[in-house]
């Protein structure tokens, strides 16, 4: 593992290369996750060299000033290619990094080679009920573990499986690690404004997803949050997509599609598929 600071507007941004003999994947977390979401993928798929970024405002880059957006966050992982000297790279994100992965694809279209897509990324309407006026308080849920302070690790890992993570074991290590990561002297290092502005532009800004000309792998968890919630993608959405391919991943939900051995073990395989060019 090595940590490497790459300066980005407004601050410098920390990136973790966890290494293996593959070339290098850039992976891209969530809107309220870290670098240490792909702990899971790392285990299971330790071949893989991933380069993983805490995007602004959140982890070791949660200090980093000015607004945020998918657009910006591109153009942060641009400089994150140039300093690391890569050309171009297979990219894989989860989620909101879903989508900043196809911005950057749009925008940088010569540094990326591929696009894994885990349960994000393709073009989906705001679920009921969401504006652009209430996205805070929709979003308040995430946003009111960064109102406290944790004194306990554990005391925060079951906030995580209560809320947000319920299908996941809180007796996993790789889970507390994550936790870990989110903690500074009990504070949980996440910005509410970037969190409420990127979660804006995911759901009411304009997708770049037809601009992408490189092959896509998208990969859909079954479930929202917890068993037998509606899913993120229907089964109409997923009926329209033109895509290199698509994998279901039946028996999981949103977080599970990478913070379970068997989400990361499907991720870990289709970017496998990806570097091969299968």
């Amino acid at each position: 593992m090595t940590i490497e600071r790459v300066p980005v507007s407004g601050g410098s941004m920390a990136v973790e290369i966890l290494h293996g003999t593959s070339e290098p994947i850039l992976v891209v977390h969530g809107v309220s996750s870290q670098r240490r979401l792909w702990g899971w993928l790392h285990t299971e798929a330790p071949h893989l060299t991933l380069v993983a970024p805490d995007l602004r405002g959140r982890g070791d880059s949660v200090n980093i000033s000015g607004p945020s957006s998918l657009a910006q966050h591109a153009d942060d992982l641009r400089a994150v290619v140039d300093a690391l000297g890569l050309d171009a790279v297979h990219v894989c994100g989860m989620s909101m990094g879903a989508f900043v992965a196809v911005e950057f694809a749009a925008r940088h279209a010569s540094r990326v080679k591929s696009l894994v897509l885990v349960d994000g990324g393709v073009p989906v309407g705001p679920p009921a009920g969401l504006t652009r006026e209430n996205v805070a308080a929709v979003f308040m849920d995430r946003m009111a573990r960064t109102q406290q302070r944790w004194n306990d690790t554990d005391d925060y890992v079951d906030h995580l499986v209560s809320t947000s993570l319920p299908l996941l074991d809180r007796t996993d290590p790789l889970l507390r690690e994550y936790a870990e990561h989110d903690l500074l002297d009990g504070s949980v290092r996440l910005s509410s404004e970037a969190v409420v502005a990127d979660a804006t532009d995911v759901f009411f800004g304009d997708s770049r997803f037809r601009d992408i000309t490189v092959p896509v792998r998208f990969l859909h968890a079954q479930w929202s949050i917890g068993a037998d919630s509606a899913p993120m993608y229907s089964p109409r959405d997923i009926e329209a997509l033109d895509v290199t391919s698509v994998e279901s991943m039946v028996g999981l939900d949103h977080a599970g599609t990478i913070m379970t051995s068997t989400g990361a073990r499907a991720v870990g395989a289709m970017i496998d598929t990806a570097v091969q060019g299968r």
